[in-house]
Parts: structure tokens; sequence; C-alpha cells
């Protein structure tokens, strides 16, 4: 997504550099395409994938950083109490 962000891109692009396959960066852009997140279109034999709309992009790292802590902060709280964690 931070790629996309940045620039249009083609998958091929996309998925050079990241652990993953061709395949696989296809299908998640498709999630995130069903979703409204990106648009594409051809060009020659690519597709290339843009960004929608960046804003709503933008709570995505504040979601998580949220997430993260809440989850750790469980974890924490049940080691101190000698909880099993799930």
């Amino acid at each position: 997504m931070e790629r996309l962000v940045e620039q249009p891109s083609s998958v091929s692009d996309l998925a050079r550099g990241l652990p993953i396959s061709r395949s696989a960066v296809s299908q998640h852009l498709q999630v995130l395409k069903s979703v409204g997140l990106f648009h594409d279109h051809a060009e020659g034999v690519s597709r290339i994938y843009r960004v929608v709309d960046r804003d709503p992009l933008s709570i995505i790292p504040s979601y998580f950083d949220s997430f993260w802590r809440r989850s750790l902060d469980s974890f924490r709280e049940a080691v101190e109490h000698g909880e099993e964690t799930p």
C-alpha cells in the first residue's frame, strides 16, 4: 500500500522485492480494489494500480498502533497476573 501511495504501479513492480509471489500480490490488490481503495487500468500488457483517495489510508498506521498497544497491554497484564494466554 505504501508503494501505491507513492506512485501508481504494476503488480510486477509491486511484487519485486517482496517475500510473496506476484500472484499473491495480485490477489491482495483485487481485495483492496473490491473495497474501493484502488483503481486499475490497462497499460500495454500490464494493469496499473493507483490509490483512489489517500485520506482513508491515513488511519491505517494509527489503527495498527492502537491494535498492537492493546494486544501487548493485555498480554503484559496476563503475564503479571499469572494467567494463561490464549
